[in-house]
């Protein structure tokens, strides 16, 4: 049965092991009652030993991402799928990251198995505006601000140039720098090519979507408003970082 596979790509096992819970009575309604036909019922309603199951297909889930975890299925060390439940490292399709934290960098990560959203979203033409909080080893110059806002900024063996960015002083060592596109270690190789090296660095916005009561290695599932602020279209991103 089609709901069967559905519920063994989710990461419960094998088709005949899925078949096997359903005969022992444990997948039920959300009353309790043992079913037949999950196909009837909406995807909420279905129980696994009476707990909920994990995210459907097409979900977007949010992750604080704590520094020292890596977005990756293939590297030694912590990943951050080990934040999120076991089950969801061996569905199909995968769980995959939008776009990528290094492993030092703290902040909001996104993570879907919606190959099309992964793609508009990461698209340099959706232009997804993405607030850094930075906090750097040495005094700002001065003249970063006009600098990166220039378009004109080129890092070291890339021969395009940067889109503007915006960056908001904080401090003479603390800044929140706007970008709306995501080449390797971006913020740290922009300030590296000022004389400037970055201590820490936290992404605290990606859109119009923020950390806003989701503690460092906690998850949730983007609910339909969130995921339509994902889906717009960001034009502005010095609107975003002044807010």
């Amino acid at each position: 049965m089609k709901w069967i596979k559905t519920i063994a790509n989710l990461g419960y096992g094998s088709r005949k092991l899925v078949a096997k819970l359903l005969h022992d009575g444990h997948i039920t309604d959300s009353n309790g009652e043992p079913i037949n036909d999950a196909s009837k019922l909406e995807f909420g309603e279905i129980r696994i030993d009476g707990k909920s199951l994990d995210p459907a297909f097409g979900s977007v889930l949010m992750l604080h991402k704590p520094v020292g975890f890596t977005c990756s299925t293939r590297d030694h060390g912590a990943l951050v799928y080990d934040l999120l439940p076991p089950r969801l490292r061996t569905r199909k399709p995968l769980m995959s990251t939008i776009g990528r934290l290094d492993r030092d960098t703290s902040g909001l990560l996104l993570l879907t198995d919606d190959g099309a959203l992964l793609h508009r979203i990461t698209s340099p033409r959706h232009a997804t505006p993405k607030i850094y909080e930075v906090s750097l080893d040495r005094d700002l110059r001065g003249d970063e601000v006009e600098l990166f806002a220039s378009g004109k900024m080129l890092l070291e063996d890339e021969p395009l140039a940067l889109k503007p960015a915006h960056l908001q002083l904080l401090d003479a060592r603390r800044a929140r720098l706007t970008l709306t596109e995501g080449r390797y270690h971006q913020v740290r190789r922009m300030f590296a090519a000022v004389g400037n090296h970055v201590l820490a660095l936290h992404r605290s916005q990606v859109g119009a979507l923020t950390l806003q009561g989701l503690a460092p290695r906690e998850w949730r599932v983007l609910d339909e408003q969130e995921l339509h602020l994902l889906n717009q279209r960001q034009d502005s991103i010095k609107t975003l970082a002044d807010r």
